[in-house]
Formats: C-alpha cells, sequence, structure tokens
C-alpha cells in the first residue's frame, strides 16, 4: 500500500493561511494524503506572543488573517527546513523576494523524490535578467514544480465564496493529485498543461491593476493649486525604486474627471490584457491563447483592477495623504503592493528590445512610478494605441 503524502506549506501571510484552510480540511478527506500539514512561519511577536504559538494553540493567523480559523491538522512551525523536511509537496506561497533565500535553505534538507506547486505572483529578478518563481524552485532544488494563480482575493477565499483557480501542470497525473488536494466545493480547480502562461498571468496582471488605481485617483480626486505630490522610495534587495506616494496630478483640479470611470476603466483592462497576451507571446512563444479565458487571466485581471490590496491601498493613501509604507503596515500587516516592482521588472526586458513603445499602457505605468511620468498623462499614452492603429 502506497503511504500518504506528506504536505508542507512554505508561507503564512494572508493567502498562505487562507491555502491552508483548504489543504486542512481536504488532506483529512483523502487518503492519497497525510493528515497534519505543516506550515512554515516566519516568527513574529504578537501581543508579546509568539506567532506560531498562537496558530498552534488558537488555530488562528491572528496578523494576517484574523478572524477565519484553520483546521486543527494545520502545523505552524519556524523553521523551514523542519517543515519540509518529510514533504512530499511543497505548496511555496511566501512574497517573490524571499523564494531564493528559502530555496537556498532548503536545499539538501528535502526529499529528492518531493514536487512543488508555486502560488507566487511576480517575478525573480537577479544579474542575468528575470525569471520565473516556479522556474527559480525547479533550479534551486531540483524539483517539479507547477503553479496555481486565479482571480482570489485570500479573506474571500478564507470566507468561502465561490471563486476559481487555474493550475498549469505538464504532468497530467500531478494535475489530478493537486487538484484533489485543492478543490473544495467554493474553490473550483480547472488544470491545464499551458504552465508558464498561467504564472506570467499571475505576474502580468498587477501591472494593469495600479493603472486602474491611478485612473481611480487621478480623476476622483482634486488636489489644491501649488500642491505637489510626494515621493517615496520602494526598497528591495538592496536598491530603490521610486514608487509614487500619490499619483494624484499637481495643479488647479482636473476637467470633469468623474465622466472617466467604469467606460475608462474597461477600456484599460482590455487594452492591460492584449499586452499581456503580446508580452507573452514575444518573451515566451507558445503560450495558448485559451489560457487567458482561465482564472488566472482575464478574471484575475478584473478582480486586481476591481478589488485586492492594490484598489485598496491606492484609495486610502489618495484619501488619507499617508504613504504607502504607512498603509502597507496599516492596511496589509506589513506586506507589499506588487504591481510598482513588476512593472519595473518587465521595463527592464521591454527595454532590453527595444520595445517599449509597443507596450504603451506597461511602459506608462513604470514611468508613473519613478516618476519620469506625470499621472494625469496616463490617459494621453493609451490614445495612440498600436491596438487602435
Amino acid at each position: 500500500m502506497t503511504e500518504p503524502l506528506k504536505v508542507a506549506i512554505v508561507g503564512s501571510g494572508n493567502w498562505g493561511s487562507a491555502i491552508a484552510k483548504i489543504v486542512g480540511h481536504n488532506v483529512l478527506k483523502s487518503d492519497d494524503f497525510a493528515t497534519e500539514v505543516k506550515m512554515y512561519v516566519y516568527e513574529e511577536m504578537v501581543d508579546g506572543r509568539k506567532l506560531t504559538e498562537i496558530i498552534n494553540t488558537e488555530h488562528e493567523n491572528i496578523k494576517y488573517l484574523k478572524g477565519h480559523k484553520l483546521p486543527e491538522n494545520v502545523v505552524a512551525v519556524p523553521d523551514a527546513r523542519d517543515a519540509c523536511r518529510e514533504a512530499d509537496i511543497l505548496i511555496f506561497v511566501l512574497p517573490h523576494q524571499f523564494v531564493r533565500r528559502i530555496c537556498s535553505n532548503l536545499q539538501g534538507h528535502i526529499k529528492p523524490t518531493a514536487v512543488a506547486i508555486s502560488l507566487i505572483k511576480g517575478f525573480d529578478v537577479h544579474d542575468k535578467g528575470l525569471e520565473l518563481i516556479s522556474n527559480v524552485v525547479r533550479t534551486m532544488l531540483s524539483i517539479d514544480c507547477a503553479v496555481l494563480m486565479g482571480a482570489n482575493i485570500a479573506s474571500e477565499v478564507a470566507g468561502e465564496n465561490y471563486c476559481e483557480a487555474t493550475i498549469g501542470c505538464k504532468k497530467p497525473d500531478f494535475g489530478k493529485l493537486l487538484k484533489k488536494l485543492f478543490q473544495t466545493d467554493y474553490f473550483r480547480i480547472v488544470v491545464v498543461e499551458d504552465e508558464i502562461t498561467v504564472e506570467l498571468c499571475g505576474a502580468l496582471k498587477d501591472i494593469v491593476g495600479i493603472s486602474a488605481d491611478i485612473i481611480d485617483c487621478v480623476y476622483k480626486k482634486q488636489v489644491p493649486e501649488g500642491e505637489k505630490p510626494d515621493e517615496i522610495y520602494y526598497k528591495e534587495k538592496g536598491t530603490v525604486d521610486h514608487v509614487y506616494r500619490n499619483v494624484t496630478a499637481t495643479g488647479a483640479g482636473f476637467v470633469d474627471g468623474l465622466g472617466y470611470g467604469d467606460n475608462t476603466k474597461a477600456a484599460v483592462i482590455r487594452l492591460g490584457l492584449m499586452e499581456m497576451v503580446k508580452f507573452c507571446e514575444e518573451f515566451y512563444p507558445g503560450s495558448k491563447m485559451s489560457t487567458f479565458l482561465e482564472s488566472c487571466g482575464v478574471a484575475d485581471l478584473v478582480t486586481t483592477c476591481y478589488g485586492g490590496r492594490n484598489r485598496r491601498v491606492a484609495e486610502a493613501f489618495v484619501k488619507t495623504g499617508k504613504s504607502i509604507p504607512e498603509l502597507e503596515k496599516e492596511m496589509l500587516n506589513g506586506q507589499s503592493l506588487q504591481g510598482p516592482p513588476t512593472a519595473a521588472e518587465i521595463n527592464i526586458m521591454l527595454k532590453a528590445k527595444n520595445m517599449e513603445d509597443r507596450f504603451p499602457l506597461f511602459t506608462a505605468i513604470h514611468r508613473i512610478c519613478i516618476r519620469e511620468l506625470e499621472p494625469q498623462k496616463f490617459i494621453d499614452c493609451l490614445k495612440n494605441h498600436p491596438e487602435h492603429m
């Protein structure tokens, strides 16, 4: 008889905790999986107590997913090696900037037969360029790695609101096993073989989400004449990228901006989707158009442009005048927005091929983030979009 497969979750933020709830319940329903799920938790002190202690006694991640109970068979572990040492399936769900560090720590300390799935949106940036997160896991740990992406706001998933997700997995048997691990009556899964496109959709949609925020901020708030938007910095890996603190334009106000509402946003979503498709065709040939119609594609794009952290934080920094880091701390418990650094990463690739003019939306968002372009010029950049020529 085959031994049940042990599952470990690498990461415990709001999305990691929401997934832990699903996986923790599902392993109890199937003989394919061992009943205990170990979850690597970066140790923090919360109200004078260790976060792992709180999770293991109260069965709730009160810092990142407050109000949602985790199954008692989900065990928080403060050491990544201890959490993953005996695992047959590794679920990676942590900020992309920490993936290399975690994989380096795990090298030589996991089963050689283990397999992985990445739920991480974004790219890995290194000296030689950009790399898909799943490929970092494959290369550094010498194991297979599938991906899961979709229109999934963590709090809604944890609240068991109906939603969908897409698993990209080239091996059909592994894909079926992963579907059994993740699917519930409220979290429905479609498995496709187009791994790369599934992951790219998850990374690229944040850029379009930022553009939707710019529309709302620029056209729904006026700034007194003479007042200038402030500047903050997005710091990562010892480098400094400029990120807008307030994308509201300088000046005495705007032309009746309320006319630029959902119609404009719909146009941006469509143009953003077209640039996502073209980017995949140019840099990752072989992408299937049908994948963009899955939850990982158009559905995730719409969710990002109308909801989620980018949307909430963008509204707040316009209304309150606080900096993005302040609002991230207040609203996201220190988690970060992914849109600005993703835009910078994509721009590296476009600039290397002298293709910025073919991707005016992606390019405009990056230029706004580094303050080369005033936010009110954003729509002007789209009026001569290649899609209209």
